[in-house]
């Protein structure tokens, strides 16, 4: 661990998550833990990570739209650069517990937010999507800038497909930065198709409405902006993923469809693409994910790629109730990044 020398920073660093740099265990919760219901809103309804204000920055893309950073410096050589999920935004406590963990660890965080998330609505009609890789690589080009000899990237959700494919992509055009060292991702819907198949049962009736709900308020504003481009009228027909991204998220970004948007961005084709060590942890018991989000076959793996499958988790959930509030996965994501770190 490297002592915390920024200003904005308490003056005693961050305790190191227990466990790290020692044999990690596999996932165990207590009993009441083991249900992925449970798993997937506990974080939501109960956690607060303690962690000081970031400093914050707007950059330009090349599409003349911006992008909301926060950043956490503490003079490191290595950068985590940190992907929400869908309809999250840069200062989740799932975001805010990895990065606390990799400060302590040794890390700068740089934590970002995706079009229209964050509180600040984009100047464009489009917002984000799964496969969004035009922005992440905005972001990454940015954080190289600062100098860091390592950059890892770490997603949740919907940010890990993002993370995966954006390897995938730089690796199969021969661009991927040589300083960019790998990814560890959770909960992560690399089979779209599936997962928004999974999210329109009834038994996921709650998120579905949850996410068509902050959906609707952000569609709600897009139509007042562009009011000739995007209408809300019917909004409240939408029941399923496919009939949100059918009529909104596929012609906005230059899909034919849901199922195109769907195929053209899951990171589950791409993964034998990769060529920088990648962790993939997604729960047996997420109520998210399709089975083919657990893909076994080192011919769609690939060579760098690495599934881990605890029994229990839910989605971004891994909760642990310990001393020092850190979850399992910021353990077992810390240990894997800073292992990346010194290759």
């Amino acid at each position: 661990m490297i002592e915390n020398t920024a200003h904005r920073f308490s003056s005693d660093p961050h305790p190191l998550p227990a466990g790290v740099g020692n044999k990690l265990y596999h996932y165990r919760p207590p009993r009441w833990l083991r249900n992925g219901h449970v798993q997937s809103v506990w974080p939501t309804l109960f956690r607060r990570v303690a962690l000081l204000a970031p400093t914050g920055e707007i950059i330009s893309t090349e599409d003349d739209d911006s992008l909301h950073l926060d950043w956490y410096r503490q003079g490191s050589d290595r950068l985590a650069v940190l992907c929400h999920g869908l309809e999250g935004h840069s200062r989740r406590p799932y975001v805010l517990g990895l990065a606390r963990a990799l400060l302590a660890s040794g890390w700068d965080v740089l934590a970002w937010n995706y079009r229209s998330c964050g509180g600040v609505m984009n100047q464009r009609p489009q917002f984000y999507h799964s496969g969004a890789t035009e922005d992440l690589r905005t972001v990454v080009a940015h954080g190289l800038q600062g100098g860091y000899r390592s950059l890892a990237l770490s997603g949740f959700s919907m940010g890990g497909n993002l993370a995966l494919l954006y390897l995938a992509e730089e690796s199969v055009a021969s661009t991927l930065d040589p300083r960019i060292c790998g990814a560890v991702t959770f909960s992560v819907p690399c089979d779209l198709a599936g997962s928004a198949d999974m999210l329109a049962r009834p038994s996921c009736r709650i998120y579905m409405q949850r996410f068509l709900r902050e959906l609707h308020s952000k569609m709600t504003e897009k139509a007042r902006q562009f009011p000739g481009t995007i209408s809300v009228d019917g909004f409240a027909d939408i029941k399923t993923f496919h009939e949100f991204d059918d009529r909104y998220t596929a012609p906005l970004h230059g899909f034919a469809s849901a199922r195109d948007y769907w195929a053209q961005c899951s990171a589950l084709g791409r993964l034998k693409d990769i060529r920088v060590p990648a962790l993939m942890l997604n729960a047996e018991d997420d109520p998210f994910l399709s089975p083919r989000c657990f893909p076994q076959s080192r011919e769609i793996l690939g060579p760098w790629v690495t599934l881990e499958a605890p029994r229990w988790g839910g989605h971004v959930g891994f909760v642990e109730r310990s001393r020092d509030g850190y979850y399992w996965s910021e353990r077992r994501a810390t240990a894997f990044m800073d292992s990346l770190a010194t290759r």
